[in-house]
């Protein structure tokens, strides 16, 4: 499949998304959240993609945020359905997938692209990176999950001021409040997820996904964690993957995981 605002490029089992607008910063634009939701399910689906990462090309954003030209006389209705349909079709889309997705945060991550990169599993950023929701600057605010997602990360008092302000922090902050978990030389960026991204692949397919589920139980309203975690676990025992990985530890060897 062809796309027009997005870069695709798939070895040893990594799928790399790159956002691909350098004109504008790599926006997000209808366009391109419908692009990216594609290319995830692609990714999704593919049995040989074993992690996805994503990223922005060029060497000033990630995502500079979302394209406000398309929005800017929107009525109500429009809104709530803009908010509704694009946490739908990507940002919720993407924190549920059952394959590990890896936010490369190459500069500026702004409002949605702040938004995406905290929908994803995990972020490593660029020592250049500038992280911010500056939505009520211009009068309304985060819609594609921005308010709950960064309270979740990084605590309740830290994104009611990130948030109030229209504030940017940058990358060594961001580690600081746990809103990225590494930080790097931008032309060492995609190098370290590669890296990670090996790393995640050494283990159980099946596993991973069930630690997915379990994880982000927690933060939906009305499910007990818990109790999915110990579903989970047990579930896991019905798999090939789980055979094969008490089986290599007996033995001690590797152990080489179906995902099944």
């Amino acid at each position: 499949m062809s796309y027009t605002n997005l870069l695709l490029s798939s070895e040893k089992g990594i799928a790399t998304i790159t956002i691909n607008r350098p004109k504008k910063l790599n926006a997000l634009n209808q366009e391109t959240i419908k692009e990216l939701h594609d290319a995830f399910k692609t990714a999704e689906n593919n049995s040989e993609t074993k992690v996805i990462i994503i990223t922005g090309s060029g060497e000033k954003a990630f995502v500079a945020g979302a394209d406000i030209s398309e929005f800017a006389d929107f009525s109500v209705e429009e809104g709530t359905h803009l908010a509704a349909n694009g946490q739908k079709i990507l940002f919720d889309f993407v924190e549920n997938l059952s394959k590990p997705v890896i936010a490369a945060v190459n500069g500026f991550a702004l409002g949605g692209g702040l938004e995406l990169a905290m929908a994803c599993h995990f972020r490593v950023a660029s020592d250049n990176a500038k992280m911010g929701l500056p939505e009520v600057s211009l009068g309304v605010i985060p819609g594609y999950g921005g308010t709950q997602r960064l309270t979740q990360l990084v605590g309740k008092g830290r994104a009611m001021e990130l948030i109030m302000t229209a504030g940017m922090i940058d990358a060594n902050k961001a580690l600081n409040y746990g809103l990225v978990n590494h930080v790097v030389p931008q032309n060492e960026l995609l190098d370290l997820c590669d890296t990670l991204a090996s790393k995640i692949m050494r283990n159980s397919p099946t596993a991973i996904s069930a630690a997915i589920r379990a994880v982000n139980s927690n933060f939906k309203e009305g499910v007990n964690g818990y109790q999915t975690e110990i579903t989970e676990f047990g579930n896991c025992f019905g798999t090939d993957d789980f055979d094969e990985g008490t089986t290599a530890f007996l033995e001690k060897r590797k152990a080489d995981f179906s995902g099944r």
